[in-house]
């Protein structure tokens, strides 16, 4: 709970470019997600204080579903989910839909089953050498997983007709049903094109947990509903990102600083198209890395962003 509360609190301003080696792997002053294990077993004490440094850093994607304003008046509203208090991360805050970047979404299987973007542009976008599109695809399961909502269309133009036991089975690792599988089976196709990256950030050094973390927007589609799965998340709903921000201002909501930026992203568009063209026109967003402050007894205090005046001096 301390950590979080130190990342919750965190003054959001600048940005900070880090340097990537390939998909899949941590900033260049942190370790990679493929080394978690051998870091895990190479002697260290489950009792025994845990190495900062030594966390892996995974990769995940999330996605921002936005509509029009339902009031009629100007404006967007993007779709919110609430993790549960039992939740490992962020239990209790307000997050958008998304999660880890897992094998199977960067599978060669799932290829040819994207339109509009393959590994090599995904890659381009993200700034790495390749395994982009796993973070395009991950970001489709997680939104299905989580919100019930697939961003996927029949091959044949027809219907989209979903069965809420393949939300749930896609979830289960280990169901015979993947996203390949869903794909296959009903001849559907990811329309990767309509799904924009807009923002990345890490998890500051620090936290027990540590992601690499993809932002993406997305129209939500008319003909599907958002739900929250009653597991990992327990409530939902569509709100203004303005309203957002007064709720999580007023202690109504709680926000991570990711989430609150790119509402403020959000906030300014009259209607979806206004935000979908803002988050079209993105290109390579710098990745945030933020540095948890400390005092004199190593009691969390808050958040170093990019550009404060003590950002470089903390570790």
């Amino acid at each position: 709970a301390s950590t979080s509360a130190g990342w919750f609190g965190a003054d959001m301003g600048a940005v900070v470019m880090v340097t990537y080696r390939r998909a899949g792997m941590a900033a260049s002053s942190t370790s990679s997600p493929s080394s978690s294990s051998s870091s895990r077993s190479s002697g260290h004490s489950a009792d025994a204080p845990l190495d900062p440094a030594l966390v892996p850093v995974k990769p995940a994607a999330t996605v921002m579903l936005v509509r029009d304003a339902v009031d009629g008046e100007p404006g967007v509203e993007v779709f919110m989910l609430r993790r549960t208090a039992n939740a490992v991360f962020g239990a209790g805050m307000y997050v958008f839909p998304g999660g880890r970047v897992d094998g199977v979404d960067g599978a060669d299987e799932i290829a040819p089953f994207c339109r509009g973007l393959d590994d090599a542009g995904a890659s381009a976008q993200l700034g790495i050498d390749y395994g982009g599109l796993a973070y395009w695809v991950a970001a489709v399961r997680e939104c299905f997983e989580e919100a019930g909502v697939l961003l996927a269309t029949r091959r044949d133009g027809g219907p989209l007709e979903l069965r809420l036991e393949d939300r749930h089975e896609i979830h289960d690792h280990d169901s015979s049903l993947s996203l390949v599988a869903l794909c296959r089976r009903d001849d559907l196709v990811l329309d990767l094109s309509t799904t924009y990256y807009v923002d990345h950030w890490i998890t500051p050094i620090g936290e027990q947990r540590r992601f690499d973390t993809r932002f993406f927007v997305a129209e939500m589609p008319t003909d599907q509903e958002p739900v929250h799965d009653d597991k990992e998340t327990v409530d939902s709903l569509w709100v203004r990102p303005a309203e957002a921000l007064r709720m999580q201002a007023d202690g109504e909501l709680m926000m991570m600083p990711p989430t609150m930026v790119n509402l403020r992203f959000l906030e300014p568009h009259v209607n979806a198209a206004a935000a979908l063209a803002a988050a079209a026109a993105v290109e390579q967003p710098p990745c945030v890395l933020p540095k948890i402050r400390r005092d004199a007894d190593g009691r969390i205090t808050g958040v170093a962003m990019p550009g404060d005046a003590d950002y470089d001096d903390l570790g």
